[in-house]
């Protein structure tokens, strides 16, 4: 009897299982990822508008003598109170008793020192019935 020896030759697919891996893993990363930041930008705008809801009705109840001090002293001072700025405030109609504000807020995901989302804004308008 002849000694055979048995030669076993590598399956060319070896191996690919573990990059297979490592790459749907990757892509798993990267969808979570994406989903936190929009998650994050969802929540900044919704916190911007709401604060500048409030900063509105604020300044339309001073506006109108329901509250004291200066309309946009007290729109600044609301937006400052939920965590955002004014940007700007403005009266119009008759003796200027409707308000419109701008409200913004700082997200801050910064990557190698640049900010990665953009600020969030929010609008309002309040003022006494038509």
């Amino acid at each position: 009897m002849r000694n055979l020896r048995v030669v076993r030759i590598p399956h060319p697919e070896a191996g690919a299982g573990t990059a297979l891996i490592c790459g749907f893993a990757l892509v798993v990363l990267t969808l979570m990822t994406a989903v936190v930041l929009l998650a994050q930008v969802g929540t900044a705008a919704a916190r911007a508008a709401t604060a500048a809801d409030l900063a509105a009705l604020a300044a339309a109840d001073a506006a109108r003598g329901l509250a004291a001090g200066d309309p946009c002293t007290v729109a600044m001072e609301t937006a400052a109170a939920h965590g955002v700025s004014l940007q700007s405030c403005a009266r119009e109609g008759p003796g200027g008793t409707i308000v419109e504000v701008r409200t913004s807020l700082t997200v801050n995901v910064v990557i190698a020192g640049y900010p990665l989302l953009p600020d969030a804004s929010g609008r309002a308008r309040a003022g006494p019935p038509p």
